[in-house]
């Protein structure tokens, strides 16, 4: 009995030997089908979780991050419609599924905006204290200008020592 399907392209049999595994930084090229047109559209990210093994309805979680915004896709491992999957880095995890990426990104982002809004708030507080003292001062820095600057003085002085030579 033969187990391989006459339709599936190689690359779709030798899946099972790519050894995919969560944790690892992949690039995933779909192929999608505009206007009668096909071309291939590259998703990267990090594979959150690997569910079923190697059984045909074997699927891939992927995680990006795009213009700030957390997008995931499942892949089915053995799609014809996948034309290739590369494995871009391998990172030692220590748990089967990431979902808690999830939440920790999330949660650094409000730790982030949180110190950010603490800081312009500072920020803002000393920009209103700097104007305060600067409205209670007079005009004294216009007041303390000299009429000669010093760079007029040493040419006037430059100038009369060589004519008493």
């Amino acid at each position: 009995m033969n187990t391989t399907l006459p339709f599936a392209p190689k690359q779709v049999l030798n899946r099972k030997d790519l050894d995919l595994r969560a944790g690892d930084t992949v690039k995933v090229y779909t192929k999608i089908e505009e206007k009668g047109k096909t071309r291939l559209q590259m998703f990267q990210g990090l594979v959150l979780a690997v569910k079923h093994g190697h059984e045909p309805g074997a699927t891939f979680t992927v995680r990006k991050i795009s213009n700030g915004v957390g997008v995931e896709r499942i892949f089915p491992l053995y799609s014809p419609n996948i034309d290739k999957i590369e494995i871009v880095r391998r990172s030692k995890v220590r748990r089967s599924k990431l979902y808690f990426l999830r939440d920790k990104v999330a949660r650094e982002i409000r730790r982030k905006m949180r110190n950010f809004i603490d800081f312009a708030m500072s920020t803002n507080e000393l920009a209103q204290e700097q104007d305060e003292v600067l409205a209670e001062m007079p005009d004294i820095i216009e007041e303390a200008t000299p009429e000669t600057t010093a760079p007029e003085a040493e040419t006037a002085a430059a100038e009369s020592t060589p004519e008493q030579a």
